[in-house]
């Protein structure tokens, strides 16, 4: 989970450097179409299985309309909306929205440190907001946050799929339809192919998207919901410290505090004690009966 938040919160930084040569939708397509095409061709080089049942393409397709298609889109939007180190802070804010969820459909029960945790976390993130960097690039990145959310929650219902096959099918298609949105709304795809679009991009789809995708899946499957997206604080914290070092950005006294409430948040779900599992005790050993017409041995014992 370190290098998957580090890596997420790198990709904010990315998507900053990246829109200086091409449009939001075109951008945010290009990254997904390229990831999930990554993907696909490992799964079919390991000849991995795809899926085949018209129930299981169902929820691959919702999951690429909602954890690709809008989570994308409002993502890169808030980015180009907002500073680096705002829209970090609110697209992150995965584990105040996905606690309620995860309890309804799969039974997590809230703890009381949990729910103290997600009081916190909204209230640091009131705190970030606070100078200014709100407004819709914030508003934007909550939406992308609650799109986020939905897929983790949805790809619970995958568990059967090969997890690299599903990824990259779910992050082909929802691609394509964001391609298509594109040019409904951009037009034809205007995009300066430098060097450093063409680096942020291979970041963004190979290392942000498809190795993150992958491990994120993998460990929504066998971890409690509570404790595993209670990591992502961390990404606001690295992907503010990114824009101070590499943009230039300089958070106020506001955001600081307000990234500490984050992090003591994250430390109270963190250290929440697992569910003990029931204590079975192993109960008397067998013991071994004679047949009722075995008579033992007289005389020397041989």
């Amino acid at each position: 989970m370190i290098w998957i938040t580090a890596a997420w919160a790198a990709c904010f930084v990315a998507i900053e450097w990246g829109l200086r040569d091409a449009p939001v939708l075109w951008y945010a397509a290009l990254r997904a179409v390229l990831a999930g095409a990554v993907l696909v061709g490992l799964g079919a080089f390991e000849r991995r299985l795809t899926p085949t049942a018209a129930r299981d393409w169902a929820w691959i397709t919702v999951l690429g309309l909602v954890n690709v298609t809008v989570a994308f889109a409002v993502m890169f939007a808030g980015v180009a909306s907002g500073t680096t180190g705002t829209a970090a802070v609110f697209a992150n804010a995965q584990p105040l929205l996905i606690l309620l969820p995860a309890w309804w459909l799969y039974g997590e029960k809230l703890s009381a440190s949990t729910s103290a945790a997600l009081g916190l976390g909204f209230i640091g993130l009131v705190l970030v907001a606070v100078p200014g960097g709100g407004g819709s690039g914030a508003g934007l990145s909550l939406v992308s946050a609650a799109a986020v959310t939905g897929g983790t929650l949805l790809s619970r219902r995958l568990r059967g799929l090969d997890v690299v096959m599903f990824t990259g099918w779910h992050l082909l298609l929802g691609g394509a339809v964001l391609a298509a949105v594109a040019a409904v709304l951009e037009g034809p795809a205007v995009i300066a192919w430098t060097p450093r679009f063409v680096l942020t991009l291979l970041f963004l789809a190979l290392v942000g998207t498809a190795a993150t995708t992958v491990a994120w899946f993998a460990e929504a499957r066998r971890s409690r919901l509570d404790a595993l997206t209670a990591w992502t604080f961390l990404t606001p914290v690295v992907g503010i410290a990114l824009g101070i070092a590499l943009l230039g950005e300089r958070p106020t006294g506001w955001t600081a505090a307000g990234l500490g409430v984050v992090l003591a948040a994250m430390w109270i779900v963190l250290r929440r004690p697992p569910v003990p599992e029931p204590h079975r005790s192993p109960g008397p050993m067998p013991v071994a009966r004679p047949p009722a017409d075995f008579h033992p041995p007289s005389g020397d014992g041989q």
